[in-house]
């Protein structure tokens, strides 16, 4: 394993049982994912400061000095390119909604099972944005898409569905630069400025298939 490969990830959860699972999961399916842990918040931020190379953080909402989206308003100041998924029991759609909004780029339920949880992190590693299946299909829709052109509503339905620009590309048969004009066309017609905001929207209009 080159080490220019490796997942710099920092998992951040007080629950002991669910954390040692996940951590099992993560060195089984994910190989290349250097997995850190903290069970409080002060300690992540620490660690984050010590390793500024960590691009992906895993992060319990509530833990013994902070609790709700403050913690990952705090987590994302302090490590501001790395990519969120938050781990919550909660997963009401308004908790996961809020949480895309404040700038997560996933959320899992920690009743998912460990096919759900491995499809996350592989959507968020790929460079999308993953919503629970089941709070998708909560949302009932309630508005018209904005008008886009047949490949631009292709490209859409890719993005919806996490996927990144490489993959939409060799999906639709599009070379990379037509992907990120189509992407950007697809902001502008949304009024977004990025990818999690794409699903954000889209949960929210009742548009996610």
């Amino acid at each position: 394993m080159h080490a220019a490969q490796d997942i710099h990830c920092l998992l951040v959860d007080d629950h002991a049982l669910f954390a040692d699972a996940l951590g099992l999961l993560i060195a089984h399916r994910h190989p290349l994912v250097r997995l850190a842990s903290s069970n409080r918040l002060a300690n992540a931020l620490q660690q984050l400061r010590l390793e500024p190379r960590t691009s992906l953080v895993l992060l319990d909402l509530n833990l013994p000095d902070s609790r709700g989206l403050d913690t990952l308003t705090q987590l994302r100041e302090a490590a501001p390119m790395a990519r969120i998924i938050v781990l919550s029991a909660d997963d009401r759609a308004e908790t996961v909604l809020a949480a895309l909004d404040a700038g997560a780029s996933g959320f899992i339920p920690k009743s998912a099972d460990s096919t759900a949880l491995d499809q996350a992190l592989r959507t968020v590693l790929g460079g999308g944005v993953h919503v629970p299946a089941a709070v998708a299909r909560r949302e009932e829709g309630s508005a018209d898409l904005p008008p886009l052109t047949a490949r631009q509503l292709d490209v859409f339905r890719c993005l919806i569905s996490g996927l990144p620009n490489k993959l939409i590309a060799r999906q639709l048969g599009l070379s990379d630069s037509t992907v990120k004009t189509h992407v950007q066309a697809i902001f502008d017609k949304l009024g977004v400025t990025s990818r999690a905001q794409v699903v954000l929207h889209a949960a929210r209009m009742g548009w996610l298939p």
